[in-house]
């Protein structure tokens, strides 16, 4: 029901899964995350209207938008697939023509050939990816934290145990909130989100 809703509300198209598997086995199948979830999420996690947003495997759009929609801020959405790159500039056409306002881009390339700009300072993750292919993008951003020193916060959505192990053992990044989805969390573990932080 709610994604039938927030589709409607936000003028886009984003229900439904990727048909098919990608060409490389580091790159996973596009699934949006749940309204519900995105509703859950930003009840317990605060945004800023000067945050600098990058959604990796952005599919669609949803995050995006929802971001855009309710908090103003500016999103940056990384996908690698064409197809779905386009259906999220479809979506963003529908989206600009209803709202009449706009600060989201969508940039088609790996996750790991994206250029962390000096502003970007949250980084989200629905499981995109191989451990390998975020490892290199989490180094990306700490590179890029050498360029400009900043707090950088990134949210795992449906967190795999490779990311959790990775950033608690060869990184500075300390786990800062954890957010259960209710009703759904006690059959699914992975239901959840994590909040990691790297602060100045």
């Amino acid at each position: 029901m709610k994604e039938y809703y927030y589709d409607k509300l936000l003028n886009i198209k984003t229900r439904g899964d990727q048909q098919g598997f990608n060409k490389s086995m580091h790159y996973h199948r596009y699934e949006p995350t749940p309204y519900s979830a995105l509703e859950e999420l930003f009840r317990h996690y605060g945004i800023r209207h000067d945050d600098h947003i990058v959604d990796f495997g952005s599919g669609k759009g949803r995050l995006n938008f929802y971001l855009h929609y309710f908090y103003d801020v500016r999103v940056v959405g990384v996908e690698m697939n064409e197809d779905l790159y386009d259906e999220a500039l479809q979506n963003q056409k529908r989206y600009v023509k209803k709202t009449r306002k706009d600060k989201i881009q969508f940039v088609c390339c790996l996750a790991e050939e994206y250029e962390i700009s000096s502003f970007d300072n949250r980084f989200y993750f629905f499981n995109p990816f191989s451990i390998q292919v975020f490892r290199r993008v989490v180094n990306n951003i700490l590179r890029s934290l050498e360029r400009n020193p900043r707090e950088i916060e990134l949210v795992l959505y449906y967190p795999s145990e490779d990311y959790i192990y990775f950033l608690e053992q060869d990184t500075a990044f300390e786990l800062q909130k954890e957010v259960i989805l209710p009703h759904v969390y006690e059959h699914n573990q992975n239901e959840r989100f994590l909040i990691y932080r790297l602060a100045l």
